[in-house]
């Protein structure tokens, strides 16, 4: 019998996902569905509505419902004009990048998108400049100008050849100048954009429900008029919702537990078809320079020591995410294994030799942090088992602690965290987006992270470069110098996983390189 599921697990990578489409020879229309809209299932819900306040997974909902100057249309790895109709360096430096926008765009409460609303749009970012936030993309951006209704000109302060897939994240999306206060962030529930769909209602939480915005022009080509995305606390409640098709897709968030008996079940046994694909989210550590204990290189470097990914990726998460010994994820231009090559195996021996040479002959005590509703089910059990293995040790006295990721980020971003668990997904799929944000005295971690060697020499010196395959020298120092502060402890490196019911099409399309969901690709089947 034709194993549709077999077909479409297997991939490379999810930036070459769509090509599953002709293999596995679905034959599916074109054309919007018409029997209500897709539903969409997630346990990772937003954190905001206003992009100046987002540098998280926020992003899933900010692709959809506004709009930037360049995207990622499907099988493109670079990003391509979205709102602009072209984009590009004008110096041979690349410190000039101009944008023409589109003609007659407009925002989707019908008030014209001009470039003076795309420079607002940036200037509003850097003038409110959230901890945290997205400001902290936009380094290399001395000034934006918008010398008439169509072009825009961003002037930058040092190259930047990596300035292009800044533009493409959610983060630089456009808003209204009259609706999105120009020195705080917006309140309430109503959106404002010029994306494929318009936000028709929000139930933080819960829901968001999406309708085509009609007066959307770019390049997505929509194949529904219209999705309701739930949010959902457990993968478990999550996909019991799709095997009773109460909604048709999932995406974040699925358990590895309901990865493993989706992947066992044959065609004949569920109606439900799994996409497996490569990601480049990853998992780690952080570790806060104001702890007493967790400032301390040795320590850093014992429990680098103690800890055993392989354990962690097999008992916890059933070998759906991979071991991953460096901040960049494999299949990136500059990844190395530097904790493996640095530290080996797992050995409490080597560990203890760590602390005593350095003093430490009590028992280190740490409080390790989680959020307990972003990054799955699966996290509770992860910090019990770094748990397990620093006690087992006889080195550590571990306690945990978690909370709600709104009030989880506040909390990191105060410093109160001594240790605390994040996760990754790529604003762009580029080496320099797993090492910039997390150094630098503003980041995303909100940490102050100095690293001078990184941020004053090898990260201006990589974006100089065009041809981002001419790097690898830069990204491979810059991981050695993490390795050796070990402030930063790489976990896992995850695989990507959506579930959908078999009369969904698209799923196997709808990523994008940063793995972000492209809902408009998503319909209903009229034939096999």
């Amino acid at each position: 019998m034709f194993n549709r599921n077999r077909c479409l697990r297997r991939v490379a990578a999810i930036a070459s996902i769509s090509s599953l489409v002709a293999g596995c020879g679905v034959l599916s229309s074109d054309t919007p569905d018409d029997a209500g809209p897709i539903v969409v299932g997630t346990t990772s819900s937003p954190s905001t509505l206003d992009p100046a306040a987002s540098w998280d997974s926020s992003w899933e909902l900010f692709r959809n419902i506004y709009q930037t100057l360049l995207s990622y249309p499907v099988g493109e790895t670079a990003p391509q004009p979205d709102a602009a109709e072209s984009c590009e360096f004008s110096d041979s430096s690349n410190q000039v990048y101009r944008c023409e926008l589109r003609e007659g765009l407009k925002f989707s409460n019908g008030e014209a998108l001009d470039a003076q609303a795309v420079k607002y749009s940036f200037d509003r970012i850097r003038k409110i400049n959230v901890n945290g936030g997205p400001a902290g993309l936009l380094g290399s951006l001395e000034r934006v100008q918008a010398p008439n209704d169509r072009e825009v000109i961003f002037h930058l302060n040092k190259p930047d050849a990596t300035f292009p897939f800044v533009l493409a994240t959610p983060a630089m999306s456009i808003v209204s100048p009259k609706d999105y206060p120009s020195s705080g962030l917006r309140k309430g529930t109503d959106v404002v954009g010029s994306g494929p769909y318009t936000l028709d209602s929000y139930d933080e939480g819960e829901e968001a429900v999406l309708v085509k915005n009609d007066a959307y022009q770019g390049f997505a080509e929509r194949r529904n008029d219209a999705v309701t995305i739930r949010y959902y606390q457990d993968s478990g409640e999550m996909v019991e919702a799709l095997r009773d098709k109460r909604i048709d897709v999932t995406y974040r968030g699925l358990a590895a537990g309901d990865v493993v008996d989706l992947q066992s079940k044959t065609s004949k046994e569920e109606e439900i078809q799994l996409v497996e694909g490569t990601g480049t989210d990853i998992n780690y550590l952080v570790f806060n320079p104001k702890d007493p204990w967790a400032n301390k290189k040795p320590v850093r470097q014992a429990i680098a020591q103690v800890v055993d990914r392989a354990a962690i990726a097999h008992k916890v998460y059933k070998d759906t995410v991979d071991p991953l010994y460096s901040m960049v994820p494999k299949g990136l231009t500059g990844h190395t294994t530097g904790f493996f090559d640095d530290y080996g195996d797992p050995d409490v021996a080597k560990a203890r030799k760590i602390l005593t040479e350095a003093g430490i002959n009590q028992k280190v005590p740490l409080t390790f942090w989680y959020t307990s509703d972003r990054y799955g089910s699966e996290t509770a059990a992860e910090f019990k088992e770094l748990e397990r293995q620093l006690e087992d040790s006889g080195l550590f006295s571990i306690s945990l602690k978690s909370r709600p990721w709104k009030t989880y980020v506040g909390g990191y971003q105060k410093g109160e965290y001594p240790v605390f668990g994040r996760g990754w997904f790529p604003d762009f799929p580029d080496a320099e987006n797993f090492i910039a944000p997390f150094v630098g005295e503003q980041n995303a971690l909100g940490t102050p992270y100095p690293a001078p060697e990184i941020t004053g020499d090898l990260l201006p010196r990589s974006r100089r470069e065009s041809d981002r395959a001419n790097v690898e020298k830069e990204f491979e120092e810059a991981q050695r110098i993490l390795v050796d502060d070990a402030r930063l402890l790489p976990l896992w490196q995850g695989r990507q996983y959506v579930a959908a019911s078999r009369d969904v099409s698209g799923a196997e399309r709808a990523l994008d390189p940063s793995t972000i969901m492209m809902l408009w690709e998503l319909h209903r089947k009229t034939a096999w």
